[in-house]
């Protein structure tokens, strides 16, 4: 499951905000905003997928999408919700097309603590910010 949304990630990069990428070993971010998204497939198993980014990668993809050079902190909180809810729902497709399964994604939650329990992590480089992507099998 975290190969297809570290693709849906690389792609939300590339086709989306069109910023270069690379996948890293860590990130050294002290902040992270965090949200999850709930997953099942058509196998019946069940994941919680995590997307985390650094302010400054979230403010970044709030210039891109509303031309905002300084958000809110709601309007940041927003604009995780609504990548998580893109690069899942894209890993969604991916997972149709590649894979020959179905998957049914929730709505996405923001987690004001940050307290991850996840079963795998990864992370993404973009301009000067990351992104974290997690999953944990439920």
């Amino acid at each position: 499951m975290l190969p297809i949304i570290i693709k849906a990630a690389e792609n939300f990069c590339l086709h989306q905000i069109r910023l270069p990428y690379q996948l890293i070993p860590t990130s050294n971010s002290m902040r992270t905003l965090l949200a999850y998204i709930d997953i099942e497939t058509e196998d019946g198993s069940a994941h919680r997928a995590f997307i985390g980014c650094d302010p400054l990668l979230i403010q970044t993809i709030a210039e891109i999408f509303l031309g905002e050079d300084a958000s809110d902190e709601q309007t940041l909180v927003d604009m995780l919700l609504e990548t998580t809810n893109m690069i899942v729902g894209s890993a969604k497709v991916l997972a149709s097309e590649s894979y020959n399964t179905t998957m049914k994604i929730a709505t996405p939650f923001f987690l004001n603590e940050v307290n991850l329990d996840a079963d795998e992590t990864r992370f993404i480089g973009v301009e000067n910010g990351h992104m974290m992507i997690a999953i944990k099998r439920l």
